[in-house]
C-alpha cells in the first residue's frame, strides 16, 4: 500500500471516529447549561461536581442521564441524603448552597429533575421551569428554597410528581396547577404557602396523594376534591381551614388517610367518615361540635381515630363497639358524657384516651 492510500485511510478513519464521538458526545449547549447549573451551586462537601468534566456530559458525570438516542440530558438527579456512596464521604448526608440557574431551563429534553436535601440551596424556582415540555418529575424537597410557585406549572401537562415539601416558599396554590391531568403526587408540606385550595382541584383525577400540611392554607375545604377517585392519602393538617367538612369526602372510593388537625374547622362530624373506607382518620384541635354519631359498622376500621381537642358533647356511641377494628382511640379534651362502652375496643384503651371531658365514667376513668 503507498504512502498516500496509507494518508488517506488515515484522514477518513480520524474523521470517522470525530464523528462517530460527536454523535455519541451530549449536545454543547446541554453541557454548556450543566455547567451553569454547576456554577451556580456550591458544593465544598462532597465534591460530586468533581465528575462534571469532559466534553461528554452523558458519560459519567454524577447524577446526569441522557436519552440513548438523541444524547440530550433527560435526567438531573441529586440527592443530598443519597443512598448510594457519592464519595469518600459515603455514609454522611451533604450540604450545598447556591442558587438553581435559570439555565436548567435550556434542557429542553428534560424529563425530571431531582436536586433535594441539601438543606442549604436557596433563591427561586426559575419561573421559566414551566417551559420544560417533557418534564414528569420535579423534586425539590429539603432545601431552603423561597419565592413561589411558578404560576405557569400548570403548562407542565406531563407533570406526575410535584414534591416542594421542606422549604421556605411563599404565595398561593397557582390556579394553573389544576391543569395537569397528569399529576399523581403532590406535596407542598412545610411550607409558608397561604390562600385558598383551588376550588377546581377536583380536575387533578390522577392525584393519589395531596400533603399540603404545614401552610398557612385559609378557606374551606373544596368539595371537589371527593371528585378525585384516585386519591388515598389526604394531609391539610396544621393551616388555618375554616368551615365544616363536606360529606362526600367519606364516600371516596380509595381515600384511606385524611388529616385534618389542628385547623379552625367547625361543624360536626359528617356520619360518612365513620362507615368508610378511611383507616387513619385525625380530627383532633379543631372546633367540631354536637356529637359523635352513631355511625360506626362493620366497614369501621381504624388503625387511628382522633377526635382530641374539640367541642364534641354527648355520650360515646355504643355503635363503636360494631367496628371491625379500632387500634388508637383519643376522645380526650372534649365534652363528652356518660359511661364508657364496654368490651372492644374499649378493653385495651388507656385513661388518656378519655381524659379531660365534662362527666365520662367506668373503666379505664372512675367507677360511674
Amino acid at each position: 500500500m503507498g504512502g498516500g492510500c496509507f494518508i488517506q485511510l488515515t484522514t477518513v478513519a480520524v474523521l470517522f471516529l470525530s464523528l462517530t464521538s460527536s454523535v455519541l458526545s451530549c449536545p454543547p449547549s446541554d453541557r454548556a447549561a450543566l455547567l451553569a447549573i454547576k456554577a451556580a451551586l456550591n458544593d465544598s462537601y462532597l465534591g460530586i461536581f468533581n465528575t462534571w468534566t469532559g466534553a461528554d456530559c452523558c458519560h459519567n458525570w454524577y447524577g446526569v442521564s441522557c436519552d440513548q438516542e438523541t444524547r440530550r440530558v433527560a435526567d438531573i438527579n441529586l440527592r443530598g441524603e443519597s443512598e448510594k456512596p457519592i464519595s469518600n464521604n459515603a455514609h454522611r448526608t451533604g450540604y450545598m448552597t447556591g442558587y438553581i440557574s435559570p439555565a436548567i431551563c435550556k434542557l429542553t429534553r428534560l424529563s425530571s429533575v431531582t436536586i433535594s436535601d441539601w438543606k442549604g440551596i436557596s433563591g427561586e424556582i426559575p419561573r421559566c421551569i414551566s417551559d420544560l415540555p417533557f418534564l414528569r418529575i420535579l423534586d425539590l424537597v429539603g432545601n431552603k428554597i423561597s419565592g413561589t410557585i411558578p404560576p405557569e406549572i400548570g403548562k407542565l401537562h406531563r407533570l406526575t410528581v410535584l414534591n416542594v415539601a421542606d422549604n421556605l416558599i411563599s404565595g398561593k396554590i397557582p390556579l394553573s396547577i389544576t391543569n395537569i391531568k397528569s399529576l399523581m403526587h403532590l406535596d407542598i408540606r412545610n411550607n409558608f404557602i397561604s390562600g385558598p385550595i383551588p376550588r377546581s382541584i377536583g380536575r387533578l383525577r390522577m392525584l393519589s396523594r395531596a400533603l399540603l400540611s404545614g401552610n398557612r392554607l385559609s378557606g374551606t375545604i373544596p368539595a371537589s376534591i371527593s371528585r378525585i377517585y384516585r386519591l388515598a392519602d389526604l394531609d391539610l393538617s396544621r393551616n388555618q381551614i375554616s368551615g365544616s367538612i363536606p360529606k362526600s369526602i367519606g364516600k371516596m372510593a380509595v381515600l384511606t388517610t385524611l388529616s385534618l388537625d389542628l385547623n379552625k374547622i367547625s361543624g360536626q362530624i359528617p356520619i360518612t367518615l365513620l362507615s368508610s373506607g378511611i383507616s387513619d382518620l385525625n380530627l383532633s384541635r379543631n372546633a367540631l361540635e354536637g356529637n359523635i354519631p352513631n355511625a360506626f359498622g362493620a366497614r369501621s376500621y381504624f388503625t387511628a381515630l382522633d377526635l382530641s381537642y374539640n367541642n364534641l358533647k354527648g355520650p360515646i356511641p355504643k355503635s363503636v363497639s360494631s367496628a371491625s377494628y379500632i387500634g388508637h382511640l383519643d376522645l380526650s379534651h372534649n365534652h363528652l358524657c356518660g359511661q364508657i362502652p364496654i368490651g372492644s375496643p374499649f378493653d385495651h384503651l388507656e385513661a388518656s384516651s378519655f381524659v379531660y371531658n365534662d362527666c365520662l365514667c367506668g373503666k379505664p376513668l372512675k367507677t360511674c
